[in-house]
């Protein structure tokens, strides 16, 4: 059987990444795609990607020679909600007990998001009557037919039990679906030299007050809109962080340098109540602040994997390297368990200036050499 060559996905306008497969013989150009800057291994796949850039495609094409060409698969996109009476009922009922069980504004439109997809689906089925082996047919469709992520997926599971729970009063055990098997992933980290140059690239002065804010405070991007004047407590040294994920109040670090830009930002821009205030009053949006960041990421030519929320993986990795004791890092960061937290002792990098081998300790010895 003849030997499969190399194969560049071509991308689509929008793409985020472009795709090649590798013939596992072929050494030399695996090893040139691990070196180029973006590159990932997608296991699943058995493919390589970079970013989706004019320069990786050149030189990709470049390194892989001889290659054939093929289009990329789009997954289908998952279908519209067209609910029916019962669907908009059942989501009704849905919304009202959440509410109730005081759940966030965001986790209930994922919620809803989720059995909107489950609901049209099983539409004109009495929903109290779909058995567990139904449910993970569904679950399995939505992974064969539009490669639904891990993630989603277990979102999709939390959404069905929260209503057979929540509003249909079954038990916890009766529909006990399968989940996917928990990936042992490790936060995307910034270094502290990129994360100077995101942080530093804004020239507006609000735009970059948020982002020393995320970083230097360790905040989820929800937090930080959600922040008041008064809770910047100056003397004290401490920004406070009311009802974050959980409904937990606490406390973090306010950096030194950061009260000065605070100062300066509140003199010029006169926040009136929120401390990131829109043009029109109000909190500052979301989106905004991820336009900041990804235009800042692309700017100084950072890591292109990073999210706004990578600046807190980034707070707490960089914590752990200066000995931080782990304890006072799960309080700033507000982590329930400090098993969540200690994922950062992971992120640590590790190259031969931090870290010696034991292998130069040997060659080292004279002794071991008589």
């Amino acid at each position: 059987m003849k030997q499969k060559g190399p194969i560049l996905y071509e991308p689509t306008p929008k793409s985020k990444r472009i795709k090649v497969f590798i013939p596992y013989t072929a050494f030399e150009i695996r090893q040139k795609i691990k070196e180029m800057n973006s590159s990932f291994w997608h296991p699943e796949q058995k493919l390589w990607s970079v970013v989706n850039t004019p320069e990786n495609l050149n030189q990709l094409k470049t390194i892989l020679g001889s290659y054939e060409t093929k289009a990329t698969n789009k997954p289908l996109v998952m279908p519209s909600i067209l609910l029916d009476e019962a669907g908009e009922e059942a989501m009704f009922e849905l919304r009202k007990v959440l509410i109730i069980k005081r759940y966030s504004e965001s986790t209930i439109k994922n919620y809803q998001s989720m059995l909107g997809v489950f609901f049209t689906h099983f539409k004109g089925v009495d929903f109290a009557t779909i058995s567990k082996d139904q449910i993970e047919d569904f679950i399995y469709e939505m992974i064969k037919k539009y490669q639904i992520s891990t993630s989603v997926q277990n979102q999709m599971i939390n959404s069905i039990k929260a209503y057979y729970e929540h509003v249909l009063g079954k038990p916890r055990t009766y529909y006990e679906i399968k989940r996917p098997k928990k990936e042992m992933t490790l936060p995307n980290i910034l270094s502290e030299a990129e994360v100077y140059k995101i942080i530093n690239y804004p020239d507006n002065l609000k735009h970059k007050a948020i982002l020393w804010t995320l970083y230097s405070c360790g905040l989820r991007i929800s937090e930080v809109i959600q922040l008041r004047l008064d809770d910047i407590h100056y003397e004290q040294g401490y920004v406070f962080v009311k009802a974050s994920k959980g409904k937990r109040d606490r406390k973090t670090v306010l950096s030194l340098y950061l009260i000065d830009l605070i100062t300066e930002y509140i003199k010029s821009f006169k926040p009136s109540y929120w401390l990131f205030e829109g043009q029109t009053g109000g909190k500052y949006s979301l989106t905004s602040i991820r336009k900041i960041f990804r235009k800042a990421v692309a700017k100084t030519g950072s890591n292109p994997w990073a999210t706004v929320h990578t600046l807190r993986h980034s707070f707490a990795t960089h914590l752990v390297e200066r000995h931080v004791n782990l304890r006072h890092i799960q309080n700033m960061l507000g982590h329930s368990s400090p098993k969540t937290t200690e994922i950062y002792t992971k992120t640590i990098e590790i190259n031969n200036k931090k870290i010696t081998s034991p292998l130069d300790y040997i060659l080292k010895n004279s002794n071991l050499r008589t």
